[in-house]
This record gives C-alpha cells, structure tokens and sequence, in this order.
C-alpha cells in the first residue's frame, strides 16, 4: 500500500483471492434618496443602543467558565470521565438509522438501551454466570447509577434480569457504584460496593442476596448498617472506591483492597475482616506508586507460574504470583504488574520497578478501562471483564438511545515464556458462534500492495492469521529501534507495517488496519509493535480517531500471530497469543452491511509477507430478557 493510499487505491488491488472454500445600475428618485439616508441614520441609532445593551451583559469567557460545566460526566462526583468533551464542538456527521442500527454489536453483551460502564461482582451461582454492570435506566448518558443484571450458561448468550441494586438509601442516593463479590466457604455470597452518600462521600456498603437459593439471585439486601466503611483520616472523600474481592489469609482474616491517592501518589488500601461488618485498617499499603494518580477499581489476584489454570483468590504459595491491576484516572487505562505479595504484611512488590502499576505494561492498550477479573470455580480459571465506552459524541448516544459494551471474557494466565506479560485470550465458548470458514495458505503480499479476500458480511469475524517474513536484501539485521506505532499505517519502513484491514470499504475510503511492524526480520526482539490505526476508520467527524499500540515480545521460534475478533463497532486484536491486546471502536458511514470488506496489506518496503489465515464467521448471540412467563 502507498504512502498515500487515498490517490490510487484501486491499482493497487491484486485480482480477488478464493478460498479454499469458496451586473445592471439604478438612478434612484430624490425621494428615494431621502427615504433611505432616513433609514440608514434610524439604524445608526438602533445599533447604537445594542451595543449600549451589549456593554452591560457580562460575557464569561470559555476559560472562565465553571470546572463542573467543562468537566466530563463523572469527575465532578469524584469518579472518571464519562463522557467525551472533546466531541462537544465537533459538527455532528448526518448519520441515518441504518447507521446507527449497523454499530449494535452482535456477539457483545450490552444492554437494550441505555448507558452502562464498569462490570460489577461477576461471579458464579447454581448453574448461572452473574453480571452486574453500572447503569442508568433513565438515559444514555451517565447518571443514576444502578447495577443492571444479567444471567448466562456460558457468557456468551445472556438474559436481563430486573435491576439488583438502585440508589435508594442515604449511603448511597448519588450513585450504587463498582463492587466485587466475594463467595465464603459456606456458600454465602458477599458484596461489596461503593456508595455516594447524600453529602457526596464515597463510603463501601454492603449486601447479600435475600435468598440463596434463588439461582438468579433476583433480590438483594443493603446491610441495615451500612456504610462498613468510611474514608480514614487523610484520604479525601472522593478518593476512596472500588472495593476488591476478599481473599483469606492463613490468620483466618479476610483481607479487601480499596482504590485511593494522597497527593499524587495512587495506592491500594487493605483492610482486613473476619465477618465483612467490622474491619482494620493496616498501617501500610498494600502498594503505592507516586505519579500515577487516583487508583480506580483495583483488581488482586494469583496466577500460577508453572500451571494452565487460574487460581482462588486466596491461593498462595512458592510457584504462586501475585497481579496487581489498578485503573488509572488521570489517563484512562488500566494498568497491571505482576510480582510477590507477602501475607504477613499485606505487602506486595514488582518484578521489575521499571514496569510497577501505572507506569508499565497495560491489559489493552485501546479503548478499555474499569476491569475486573473473578475465579470460575467450575472450570478452574480466572475469566477478566472490561468496559468498552463510546467514542463518539454524546448526541449520537442518544439518538441511538444505547452507549457503551462489555468485552468478550477472557480467560488471564501467567506468561511462562516472557516470564512479564500475562496472557489474555477470549473464553472458548465464543468458539460456539462459529459457522462457515474460509482458509487461505501461504498468501504472498508483495511491497505496497493490497489483496482483497473474498469475505462477505465482514462485520461478524473471528481472523486467526499467522505471518512469515522474507526479507529482499541483506539489511534484515539492521535495527530499527526508535519504531513506533506512529501517525498509523501510513508510515512505511523496511519491516512494516503489514497486517490486515478489518471494515474497509472497497475504496479503502475507510479502514481499520490491524499490523505488525518490526525492528529488524531477525525475531527475538522486544521492539516489534503491534499496532491498529483508527485515524481512517471513518468519515465522520464527531468520533474519536487514533492510533493505538505497543512493543510485543516475540521469540525466535514463533511465527508472528494475531486473532482478531470483528463485531460491528468493536474489533478486539490479540497479538502472540494474547501478550499484547489492543481493543477500539469503529464508527464507518460507507463500509458498513456488505459494503465491510476485508483485506491483507503490506507497506513494507523491503519485505515480502507469507500470511496464512483462517477466518471464521460468528453467528449473533441470543441476548434477551429473562422469559419469567414461561416454565423454566
């Protein structure tokens, strides 16, 4: 693909690739003349005395105007922004229902209508995967919050059920805000989640379900007595949120984490607990890392080191690492480190000091934010959830009348090879969406050019795709280090960018591309990238375009991988088996229907790619409401 690809797109275009499958003047009167000298002094007069008005009307100036009115939704309650300020002056794109209709996500929960954000206290209950989710029933943007609530088989097809929790008590009248639940040796079920009182203190409440042996867990109960806890001495009364899931120690306490700052240091309070009404508040962090800000919904928990399953929460031990995660306020990420927790503290360090929490590896590097991860007791793993907010203007939320999505699951585990990274990668059940495939082995991409593959309906995909390289002159040991992902896949060198381009016109007037660019053809280097350029994925000029990315270990004895899942206005990218993660919104007004195409490129100047794929398409999940009027 050229440098400009806009100019001549169409002769780059290679034939289609089957699959193995398939002026004047006036003399005016004297009178007339009079007339108009009249009315020019009469409006002399009236523009005199508009600007006498003018003079005595204030006039605020945009930098004088009130923190709260140039805030996003959210900050001035003392949670994250919710909202997109940067879009408020963008001119709105003429957007049409099919438009609109075409961005609902097929195989992603979301709810019917309205906003959502953070996943709140997944967990598992008598047969059933339980999500709750911040949400407003009232709008499309967010306010009220309330926990919405739906129930799965296998997280993949889901059923709303009515709202768990609404703000209906002095704790928590501003908002019922993120939680976890934490599940007790007896079968109880605890939650935790933070308030905003009537006076705007975020305080951490408690609730249980009312019947246990509800497998939906319809009704849930606030502790009489709540809040349990209260912003200690020297923590500000917006600083203070998001509590954890329990985890006991070998004292038989449980010990709950909750997110906070001092100054602009971000730290992880601990509190500890035999009974989740009475708590201790410890002397030290858990961790704190200065420079990074407030700590949103932080997350705490094992991964085995030498094992392929996730871990309990409370699991220690020699072969046992610990991942501390904490979303990062003042940027808008979420943020994880990996290293040793001490139980008889309640302390936990890095690995590596160069990569601590808030100023090293990311879980996606894209548009994710709020997550949060929670044991399967059933199929022994530990399964992530994230919000995925919109990334277009408020307007356009609510003339759909939805904003906002989860994404797929993921299974986490620790990466043996790298010994760094943790490895993400979507549950299996998604696997259970698939239909027809389409295969293609060994495709050869020349230098600058484009292969169009014969995919229709390319707005539902599920991309397996695998790289190899060979390089056209001597220089595939020389470095290219100072790599970046740059202004996108336009910016050409020796080793890329090559990849693939997810909902793209035929035109190639809008694309997506998903790519690897690398520091020499040698594998092995931490310097490669992995890269998804948004600044071309739409026209429209009210949405947020950028590129996203970031370096990717590769080792010598793999080939370069990418899985890339496609759902409408989201595409989830996972690079060497879910080292590196990269999810974004795409917003197209032309390649959208079976107008979304889907191509390989290379804009390598030095490098042919061999690329063999197979390419799966997803059938739409079942998400509907809970058939209360029929037999269960």
């Amino acid at each position: 693909m050229k440098a400009s690809p806009s100019n001549d797109n169409h002769a780059l275009h290679t034939p289609l690739l089957e699959s193995k499958q398939k002026s004047s003047k006036f003399i005016f009167v004297t009178f007339g003349s009079i007339v108009f000298l009249m009315s020019m002094v009469a409006l002399a007069l009236t523009i005199n005395q508009i600007q006498n008005s003018l003079e005595s009307i204030e006039i605020t100036p945009l930098t004088n105007i009130s923190s709260s009115e140039k805030l996003p939704r959210g900050v001035a309650q003392g949670v994250s922004a919710k909202s997109n300020p940067s879009h408020f002056n963008e001119v709105s794109y003429n957007w049409t229902k099919d438009m609109f209709s075409w961005q609902r996500t097929a195989f992603h929960f979301q709810p019917q209508n309205n906003w959502m954000n953070d996943p709140s206290g997944p967990l598992f209950h008598m047969g059933w995967y339980h999500l709750f989710y911040q949400y407003n029933p009232d709008s499309a943007v967010w306010g009220n919050i309330s926990w919405g609530h739906a129930v799965s088989s296998d997280m993949i097809h889901w059923l709303y059920l009515p709202i768990a929790m609404e703000p209906d008590k002095w704790f928590d009248i501003n908002g019922v805000w993120t939680g976890s639940a934490t599940l007790l040796p007896d079968g109880e079920v605890i939650m935790l989640y933070t308030g905003d009182t009537d006076n705007y203190v975020q305080v951490q409440n408690l609730a249980h379900p009312a019947n246990l042996s509800d497998p939906l867990l319809l009704d849930w109960v606030k502790y009489a007595n709540n809040p349990i806890l209260e912003p200690p001495p020297g923590i500000g009364s917006k600083d203070f949120r998001d509590p954890t899931t329990g985890w006991i120690g070998p004292d038989g306490k449980w010990r709950v984490l909750i997110g906070s700052k001092k100054g602009q240091t971000g730290l992880s309070l601990v509190y500890k607990t035999t009974n989740f009404i009475n708590f201790e508040l410890n002397d030290n962090y858990l961790h704190a890392v200065p420079g990074t800000g407030m700590w949103e919904c932080v997350d705490f928990y094992p991964v085995s080191i030498n094992g392929s399953n996730g871990l309990d929460t409370s699991v220690n031990g020699p072969h046992v690492k610990h991942v501390l995660k904490a979303s990062l306020d003042d940027t808008r990420v979420d943020s994880y480190a990996i290293g040793t927790y001490f139980i008889e503290n309640d302390t936990w360090i890095p690995d590596n000091p160069l990569e601590d929490v808030g100023i090293g590896l990311l879980l996606d590097y894209g548009i994710y934010y709020a997550s949060k991860t929670f044991y399967d007791q059933v199929k022994k793993r530990r399964i992530l959830w994230g919000w995925i907010n919109e990334t277009d203007a408020e307007s356009d939320d609510l003339e759909k009348g939805w904003a906002s999505l989860q994404t797929i699951p993921r299974t986490v585990l620790f990466d043996q090879k790298t010994g760094t990274n943790l490895l993400q990668w979507p549950v299996e059940e998604v696997e259970s969406l698939r239909l027809s495939s389409d295969e293609y082995a060994e495709v050869v991409v020349t230098p600058g050019s484009v292969v169009p593959l014969n995919i229709t309906q390319a707005t539902q995909l599920d991309i397996f795709a695998e790289f190899e390289i060979e390089s056209l002159t001597s220089k595939e040991n020389i470095s290219n280090d100072n790599i970046d992902c740059g202004r996108g896949s336009i910016d050409r060198s020796d080793f890329g960018p090559f990849g693939i381009l997810a909902i793209a016109h035929d035109t190639l007037s809008e694309q997506t591309p998903i790519y690897f660019r690398l520091s020499n053809t040698s594998l092995g280097s931490s310097t490669n990238l992995f890269c998804v350029d948004g600044t071309r994925s739409s026209k429209a000029p009210d949405v947020e375009k950028r590129v996203y990315g970031s370096k990717v270990p590769v080792f010598s004895d793999e080939k370069l991988s990418m899985r890339v899942l496609v759902d409408h206005s989201i595409i989830e990218s996972f690079a060497q088996g879910g080292r590196v993660v990269i999810s974004g919104r795409v917003y197209p007004t032309e390649a959208i229907y079976g107008a979304a195409k889907l191509f390989l490129f290379n804009n390598a100047t030095n490098i042919n790619i061999k690329v063999s794929l197979k390419i799966w398409h997803l059938n739409s999940a079942f998400i509907r409401p809970f058939p209360f009027d029929q037999s269960q």
